[in-house]
Parts: C-alpha cells; sequence; structure tokens
C-alpha cells in the first residue's frame, strides 16, 4: 500500500512525499501539480493522453484542472515522489502574472528536463520534512525557491502577462456551463446525474457533456470529483469531523466508500493523511 510519508499544509497549497505502490485514477486539480522523483525507480504518469516519465532528470508537469493519473508497474521498486500542489494567490505574491498557474497552457509540456539546482532543492525539502516536520518557515523557503526555479524553467513566464487575454478567452466557460457548475459546486454531496445537469443546463445530454468538457478540460464526473477531493483534504486536516462524518456530508453511502475514493485520490486513506499532515504541528 502507498505510504505518505509527509505532508506539508498551508497558503502555499500541499506538498506531500508519497512512497508510490499503486496506482491512481485519472482526476484532476484545481492548481498546478509538479512531481519530482527522490528516490526509487523511474516511473510514469498520464497527462491527458501523453506519457509523462518521471525520473531522476524528468519532472511531470501539470497545469490546474488537466487530467492525469499515476500508473504503477509492480515490477519496479516503488517511487519515492515530492508532489506539489500550488495555489496561484501564493505564486502571485512572487509576481502577479504567475497567479496565471491556476489557467491552462501555463506548462506548455508535461515533462521537462530538471535542472541540477531543482533536483537539489527537491531532495532538500524532502529531507527536511522528513527529519524537521515541524520547521514549517524552512520547507517554505524551500518551496518558494523550488516553485520559482521550476516556473522560471517550465513555463514562458516573462511573456505570461501578455497572453492572459488569450488564455481568459480560450478558456472562456459558456454561461450554460457555468450554470451546472454553479449548482455543483452549492451541494456537491447532491446526487447530480448528467440529466439533471443537463436540464438545468437546458441542453441534451449529450451536447451539455461535450460543452463541458470544451469548457472546463473535464468530465462533469471528474469535475464534481475534485470538488469533493478538495472539500475532503480541507476537513480531514482542518477539522475534528470523523471520517465517517465528513464521507456523510460528501454524499458517500457508506465509509468505506470515502475511504476508498479519498485513496484513489490522494494515494492514502484518510486517517493516514491526516496523521502526517499534523506531524508538523
Amino acid at each position: 500500500m502507498s505510504d505518505a510519508l509527509r505532508i506539508a499544509h498551508g497558503a502555499f497549497g500541499r506538498v506531500a512525499l508519497l512512497d508510490m505502490d499503486r496506482s491512481l485514477v485519472r482526476h484532476a486539480h484545481p492548481h498546478c501539480h509538479v512531481l519530482l522523483k527522490v528516490d526509487g525507480d523511474d516511473t510514469q504518469f498520464l497527462v491527458g493522453d501523453h506519457v509523462a516519465p518521471l525520473t531522476d532528470d524528468l519532472a511531470v508537469l501539470v497545469n490546474a484542472w488537466e487530467t492525469h493519473a499515476y500508473v504503477h508497474d509492480p515490477s519496479r521498486r516503488n517511487a519515492l515522489i515530492l508532489a506539489l500542489y500550488i495555489e496561484p494567490e501564493w505564486l502571485r505574491s512572487f509576481r502577479p502574472n504567475w497567479a496565471a498557474s491556476g489557467s491552462p497552457g501555463f506548462f506548455e509540456h508535461s515533462a521537462g528536463e530538471v535542472s541540477a539546482h531543482i533536483r537539489q532543492t527537491a531532495l532538500d525539502l524532502a529531507a527536511e520534512m522528513v527529519h524537521e516536520p515541524g520547521a514549517s518557515r524552512r520547507q517554505e523557503e524551500l518551496l518558494s525557491e523550488l516553485m520559482i526555479a521550476v516556473i522560471e524553467r517550465f513555463t514562458p513566464w516573462r511573456s505570461i502577462g501578455a497572453s492572459l487575454r488569450e488564455i481568459a478567452r480560450s478558456s472562456a466557460v459558456d454561461f450554460r456551463v457555468r450554470r451546472a457548475i454553479l449548482l455543483m459546486r452549492s451541494n456537491p454531496a447532491a446526487p447530480l446525474s448528467i440529466e439533471r445537469l443537463a436540464s438545468e443546463a437546458g441542453l441534451s445530454r449529450a451536447h451539455f457533456f461535450r460543452m463541458f468538457e470544451t469548457s472546463t478540460g473535464v468530465t462533469p464526473h471528474v469535475f464534481l470529483n475534485v470538488l469533493k477531493v478538495e472539500l475532503a483534504v480541507g476537513a480531514v486536516v482542518d477539522g475534528e469531523e470523523s471520517f465517517s462524518a465528513i464521507g456523510d456530508r460528501l454524499g458517500f453511502s457508506a465509509p468505506a466508500h470515502f475511504t476508498r475514493f479519498f485513496r484513489d485520490h490522494c494515494s492514502v486513506a484518510p486517517s493516514e493523511f491526516r496523521s502526517v499532515a499534523r506531524l508538523g504541528r
């Protein structure tokens, strides 16, 4: 079973050091996602429709709302992965146009060759998380250094401001899809069928499905799961509710269903996620 060795959580988003030995379902995140190998065998992710290798020399780069999945090869040793889920508003504090990290196309490619500096900073951050889990200031300093190096290497950051208008136009969400999204956000626990969402949008089922995926980059099912995962992570890390209560509030009919959903998206069970995330407190 996969293990979360350390998890840091804050205004920056979250950083997880994961010992991975099982695949993850196809999913997405509302923030940019960077994966760096710390130890173990080389592995790979499926990003969109492309296989992105994760090695000592190659990082995997996932844009906000871009579907991806971990593809585990049981014939290889586990990969120890540093996974970064970074909030656009935190990146804005470095450069205003870096808030574009929450938009499609921030990373031009799904994999990129890391510099010696990026690799060493990732190793330093992983070591700090393991040996000094309570040193949150030092961890954030290393994370800042790491993300600056990643963005400067893998994005056209100097010209991002000039392209924001084009990005906004290309990713504009149709008002009928927005209506369905508002319904999903208002109650992620509700049993919302494609038929119900299509009816709310005033479209046929097939037309709604195509328009939703064109507008958001993900299917309605994946979008709703993203909402549930982010609510679940917040409740697991910051709250005191039982996992049964969290699952019930998010619409899962049994605690085991919530645990399976959480593990399939976050690699570990909510109980392990909570205990590891609170090590530094």
